[in-house]
Parts: C-alpha cells; sequence; structure tokens
C-alpha cells in the first residue's frame, strides 16, 4: 500500500507542495532514551500524576494514534514495531512505520541516575537492519515483502570537535553501506551539541547548516536521506537552508514538552519559513489529550487556525472530554521557547 508519506514527498520534490502536503510524525521512540520513563505518565482527570505508563499501555496510545489516521509516520523502536505487527495496527492504514535505527549515547539522557547526556554524544547502534526489514540476520535479495518496515532514523550530534565529529560520521558511512546492502531508506536527525558551548544561537544554526550540507555533499541521490529532522535554531538558519537546496525536505523536531502554545507556535512558524515535516515526541506524549492535540496539529498545519485559536480550542476541547489542563488558558497561550519568542519579536 502506497502511505501517505510517499505522496507528499513525491508532491513536494515536484515542487507541487500545498499546506495539506506537511507532514506530520510522532516520535513514539521513547523507550530507546530511557526505561520505565519512555512512556507517557498515567494521569487521571484532574491531571494528577498515577504512575509511569506500562508498556502495554504505551503500545495502546500508538495503536490508537495510528487509528486514528492523522499522521503521517509513527516512529517507535524496533522490538515495538514487531509487536504492534502482531496487533496488525499497520495492516490497513496510510500511516508509515519507522523505527530509530541508531540510539547515540545522548539519546539516553532520560535514563535515572545516569549521568550520559554530560558527555559528548558518542555513535551507537542497537537495530539489525536485516532483522527489521526481513526477520534475518543478512540481506535477503529479491524478497517481496518487508517484515518490520523499510524506513528509519538515524541520528547524529555534531560536536564542533574533530575528534568526535570524526567517529560520528564514519558511524553514519558505515550505516549508509547497510542500509543500502538492504534497499533500507532514512531520515537524518541531526542535533545541536549535547554539552556547553560557546556559540550564540544564530551562530549555531549556521554551524548546524553547513555541517549537514558538509556531510551530505559527497553522498549521492541513493544514500541520501528522505528527509531532515533537526533543531529549530530560529527562522534565519531555517529559511538560508530550505533556500540554499529546495532537494533537502526539512523536518524540525519538537524537543521539550513545553506550552501548547508552544507546539502550535513552533509547527507555525516552521512551515512559514521552509520546512516541510514535523516530527513531535514529547509534544504529544505528555499532553492532556495527545488525539486532541494532533487534530489541533494539522489545522495549523493547514492554516485553518492560528496558534493562539489552536489553544483556546484545545483547551474547550479538554473541558468537553472532562479532562483538567495542567495550566490554565492564560498560563498555555505563553510562548516560553527563546527561538519561536525572538522570531515573534523580530515579526511585530
Amino acid at each position: 500500500m502506497t502511505t501517505k508519506l510517499d505522496e507528499k514527498l513525491a508532491r513536494i520534490r515536484a515542487g507541487k507542495y500545498k499546506r495539506a502536503d506537511f507532514i506530520i510524525a510522532d516520535a513514539k521512540d521513547g523507550d530507546m532514551g530511557a526505561g520505565v520513563l519512555g512512556a507517557a505518565p498515567k494521569r487521571g482527570p484532574d491531571g494528577t500524576r498515577l504512575r509511569g505508563k506500562t508498556r502495554v499501555e504505551f503500545l495502546d496510545d500508538i495503536e490508537a494514534i495510528v487509528k486514528q489516521g492523522i499522521v503521517d509516520v509513527m516512529l517507535v523502536s524496533a522490538s515495538n514495531l514487531e509487536l504492534l505487527h502482531e496487533r496488525g495496527v499497520f495492516k490497513k492504514s496510510k500511516v508509515k512505520p519507522a523505527i530509530r535505527a541508531n540510539d547515540t549515547t545522548d539519546c539516553w539522557g532520560l535514563i535515572r541516575h545516569g549521568t550520559y547526556h554530560k558527555e559528548a554524544s558518542r555513535p551507537f547502534r542497537t537495530a539489525s537492519i536485516p532483522r527489521v526489514m526481513y526477520n534475518a540476520t543478512a540481506p535477503v535479495k529479491g524478497a517481496r515483502k518487508i517484515y518490520g518496515t523499510d524506513l528509519g532514523l538515524y541520528s547524529i550530534t555534531m560536536m564542533n570537535d574533530v575528534d568526535a565529529d570524526l567517529r560520528t560520521l564514519e558511524a553514519f558511512a558505515a550505516f549508509r553501506q547497510a542500509a543500502a546492502a538492504n534497499g533500507f531508506k532514512y531520515f537524518l536527525e541531526v542535533f545541536n551539541p549535547n554539552v556547553p558551548h560557546t556559540m550564540e544561537r544564530e551562530h549555531l544554526g549556521e554551524y548546524i547548516n553547513d555541517c549537514i550540507l558538509r556531510c551530505l555533499a559527497a553522498v549521492m541521490k541513493a544514500d541520501r536521506p528522505q528527509f531532515l529532522k533537526i533543531v529549530y535554531n530560529g527562522p534565519k538558519a531555517l529559511e538560508e537552508l530550505a533556500t540554499y537546496d529546495p532537494s533537502l525536505v526539512i523536518g524540525i523536531l519538537g524537543g521539550g514538552a513545553g506550552t501548547n502554545r508552544d507546539t502550535f507556535e513552533l509547527l507555525h512558524q516552521a512551515e512559514r519559513y521552509g520546512a516541510r515535516v514535523a516530527l513531535f515526541g514529547r509534544k504529544i506524549n505528555q499532553a492532556e489529550s495527545p488525539l486532541t492535540i494532533l487534530t489541533l496539529m494539522r489545522q495549523v498545519t493547514d492554516g485553518t487556525l492560528s496558534p493562539d485559536e489552536a489553544v483556546r480550542a484545545y483547551h474547550g476541547e479538554l473541558q468537553k472530554l472532562g479532562l483538567k489542563s495542567f495550566r490554565s488558558l492564560e498560563e498555555d497561550r505563553v510562548v516560553t521557547e527563546e527561538p519561536l519568542k525572538k522570531a515573534m519579536l523580530k515579526a511585530a
């Protein structure tokens, strides 16, 4: 079955993009960065945290979102994808499943009592591509059926350190070879440095842009990523990258949970300045009602609601559902993330 992702990427690459083609992905791969805390907390109707959700409850949440059909991509761990396929979740769905194909050490930042996130990122990869694709230990030539998926997320963290970045780029090259040998496609996540640095946000955006273009400059079309997933470092950096190379389909990651205005404002600004994909994890996973926020996210990307209107609508829907908001409406209308605030000030 042709997925919504395939159809939208084809129109974007053909220069026929319309706002309805904006791609929304749900990053439900939290177990690749944490243990028990990988799933969202289970809360009562009044918002009280009861406990962490179990793996089965987490899979139930994923299944509900896939069945809703608003997202275009569902990103999960390889082991959870196997269980979702056993449930038949994607059998008649046009939502594209994807797995996190690597798990660099800075992605382990939510492990309780761990300190890995305080050290420079190091490349690491758990998932086996042939196992994910064919349930085999080696590439299967001429296979007509995919066991799991043929799409994954590969992430790199650029540190502005020659030894660290050399390790990262060599691991990325080895991954591309393995992907090519299996017919596996990927999208590329590029994180900002995960340890303290001296660059200002504007310079950081320029640095990341140059790193992306540099590491892909010698990569031919057959081995290039389907799209990018990057930090929103402000409108100038995003617009620069989108303008420089229109063949790069740019996606932005969600970062922290923030306010719901942060969620909608990030979507609005990202689409305005050239992004065509949003891959949000905590902004969906930790919302009071993930299904509701996804419905409104789509309306923001379609242009039928402004970010502030979406916040108001969200609170109205929570009331109908009998759910207590984590914040008052006025608190939730506040933009708290610096790149978003700076862009709004410049536009005012």
